[in-house]
């Protein structure tokens, strides 16, 4: 097969959608220096054609334990086969960006063993792996910027076809703005099928008796929100487009005192028609509701038809009917519910990017109504001011938008993001001349993403029902303005009584649930605590049938009488013979930080541990790490090698050994998140 030359094939592998945002801006990137690219899921190509292939891009992230994305597992899989040549790519020429968090031990591991088995099957690699950090202040952005500058110089002096006019060439925005990715097509009433169309509100109230209608009614929704999702631009490749189920929150209860400072909440919900088995340790992954008012009002400023039928999908894809699930690209939706399932104009989370003068992009907040912000970046020619100057019909909005676009405007446009957290309803107020083209709204509007959290129920202790803790996400920006979680305080807000039916995805997590012989080690402040209440209730329910092995679970807080999560829980397990009981070779301790002049944490409460912990270990006992990614993971590692040094009598160099021994027999698991 003959190679196409001076084009860039980019494949990316995501969890949760920080690699796709990474491979469409290398992508973007790339087109506007005048050099083709196609951005596709590696779980969407054919590994068997990698050797056709001349120059390839790999973005990957890294989950869990140095684990690969679950879109990537069978391409990885068709990788390690031991029948491929060593010279099987020789002539490809390659690069490989990844995505991680420092605060994991194996961090980036999926981007390097990548790297070294495409380089040990000949291919040749154009620049060093690029590791993008979630920990660098401007997140993976960080290390990108730096990387793409270097991978676009080696591609010119590998080929110069890859950029005609150079790699500093930079095409006109204009031409790339008369270029849109994705088609909108507007469809008469009158020939198409309302009632597979249109449906209720997305997180809608039915009646608590469930009957047939209310079933209908809920599969209707399924298929829709399948069709919808289907066609958004920035869909998650790993997540089904349609819901595994609907959910019925039963329960709404906070954790915490009052005026604390801190709310985190215990969900209780039902399965609703469908009940899906999910074994302790599992995600559940939730697609949160937006701010009706929120969705009307942008839809008034972008001078929308809510009403219109629509069918949106890519440029030359008009020849496509189905997706793998079985969604028809061709059934129409109203653009309103399109816009509700499928772009997130309300979200109160901000990616974890902040403005830094110093680098080359300008990282644009966007704040949303409600209290809720989007951050979109761009390179020194933002490209979302570029647009919307382009579609300025005012002269004077036009001439401040492609200031603010300029390297000159630069610092003002961070002060004017920074400074005063602007929604998108204010700038579009700020500049009423502008009216993007749905089109480009589509392409624009970050994508409304599921929210994934770590079950905290055991489905034998809890049947028909799963459980969550859930931090409730606020905060207040340095100019003392309040921001909200978009998820968290949505479903804080619910009322149990209003009957809300919920879209939800299950999957499996980073912790695997052990067999009842195994002793276990459970560390997990604050809500890492979660999947540790299903690991408890599902031990106390396998005592029933026999004598299950002991845990001991270390957990911390701030103050005992504030924060302790679930006290009357562990303590009652902790006593009569229970999971937790010190009787039973088992033990619950707590750290709290705050409520002594020396902060306490969980790792000084291991070491008080230190000989338990270590016989625990000695009979086969398996560690479990849960909480924050930030420097709570490390600590305890640092804990574990310090206690396996002392009980055992060894160098900290053997411990460390012995360490990455249980790692490797997986007898330790860690699930952490920033």
């Amino acid at each position: 097969m003959e190679k196409e030359p001076a084009k860039l094939l980019i494949l990316y592998a995501t969890q949760t959608g920080n690699a796709l945002d990474a491979a469409e801006r290398i992508g973007r990137e790339a087109e506007r220096r005048g050099c083709a690219a196609s951005v596709r899921s590696i779980d969407d190509f054919d590994a068997s054609s990698l050797p056709h292939e001349d120059t390839v891009i790999f973005v990957v992230s890294t989950t869990g334990q140095g684990d690969t994305p679950d879109s990537m597992k069978s391409f990885w899989k068709y990788l390690l086969q031991r029948n491929i040549a060593k010279n099987w790519l020789e002539g490809v020429h390659y690069a490989v960006f990844g995505l991680g968090d420092s605060g994991y031990q194996k961090y980036n591991f999926v981007a390097k063993k990548l790297d070294r088995r495409i380089s040990d099957l000949g291919a040749t690699a154009v620049v060093e792996r690029g590791l993008g950090d979630d920990q660098h202040p401007s997140g993976y952005e960080g290390a990108l910027d730096p990387w793409m500058s270097s991978l676009w110089n080696m591609l010119y002096q590998i080929n110069p076809k890859f950029f005609p006019n150079g790699p500093d060439f930079v095409i006109s925005d204009t031409k790339l703005i008369n270029q849109p990715k994705f088609q909108i097509t507007y469809h008469e009433i009158d020939k198409v099928d309302l009632q597979s169309s249109s449906a209720p509100v997305l997180h809608f109230v039915l009646p608590t008796q469930f009957n047939l209608e209310i079933g209908k009614c809920l599969d209707h929704v399924q298929m829709q929100t399948g069709r919808a999702r289907t066609m958004s631009p920035g869909k998650v490749s790993h997540i089904k487009n349609i819901p595994d189920c609907f959910l019925k929150m039963i329960k709404n209860q906070p954790l915490c005192r009052a005026g604390c400072g801190k709310d985190v909440r215990h969900f209780e919900f039902e399965f609703v028609s469908t009940i899906i088995e999910y074994g302790v340790g599992d995600v559940l992954e939730v697609l949160p509701g937006q701010d009706p008012a929120a969705v009307d009002a942008f839809l008034q400023c972008c001078n929308l038809n809510p009403e219109s039928l629509i069918t949106v999908h890519p440029i030359g894809m008009e020849s496509r009917h189905r997706d793998a699930e079985g969604n028809d690209y061709k059934v129409p939706i109203k653009l309103k519910t399109f816009v509700e399932l499928t772009m997130d104009i309300a979200s109160a989370s901000p990616r974890r990017y902040f403005f830094e003068a110093r680098m080359l992009s300008v990282l644009i907040v966007v704040v949303l109504s409600q209290g809720c912000a989007i951050l979109l970046s761009y390179t020194d020619n933002p490209f979302l001011i570029q647009v919307m100057s382009y579609f300025a019909t005012a002269e004077h909005e036009k001439e401040r938008l492609q200031y603010f676009a300029s390297p000159e405007g630069r610092d003002d446009l961070y002060q004017y993001n920074q400074k005063e957290r602007r929604n998108v309803l204010e700038v579009l107020e700020d500049f009423p001349s502008v009216q993007m083209p749905f089109e480009w709204l589509v392409q624009l509007v970050p994508p409304l993403k599921t929210r994934a959290f770590s079950i905290s129920s055991s489905p034998s202790a809890h049947p028909n029902q799963v459980h969550l803790t859930v931090n409730v996400v606020s905060w207040t920006t340095p100019f003392k303005r309040k921001r909200t979680g978009l998820c968290s305080m949505w479903l804080a807000g619910l009322d149990p009584q209003d009957g809300v039916y919920i879209p939800a995805w299950f999957r499996k997590g980073s912790l695997p649930p052990p067999p009842p012989s195994i002793p276990l080690v459970l560390i997990g402040p604050g809500t890492g605590c979660a999947p540790f209440r299903g690991f408890v209730e599902e031990r106390a329910i396998q005592d029933m049938s026999g004598s299950a092995a002991p845990i001991m679970l270390f957990f911390g807080c701030r103050n005992q009488e504030n924060d302790f999560l679930y006290k009357d829980f562990w303590l009652s397990h902790a006593q009569n013979g229970g999971p937790l009981s010190v009787a039973r070779g088992g033990g619950f301790y707590v750290a709290f930080s705050r409520d002594q002049p020396q902060k306490v944490y969980v790792q000084h409460k291991m070491r008080e541990q230190s000989q338990r912990i270590w016989n625990l270990l000695v009979e086969g006992a398996s560690i479990y790490v849960a909480g924050s990614s930030t420097k709570m993971p490390s600590d305890v590692m640092s804990a574990l090698e310090e206690i396996i040094s002392k009980e055992a009598g060894v160098s900290r160099e053997t411990a460390v050994l012995q360490l990455r021994r249980l790692e490797k027999d997986g007898r330790y698991h860690v699930e952490a998140w920033s």
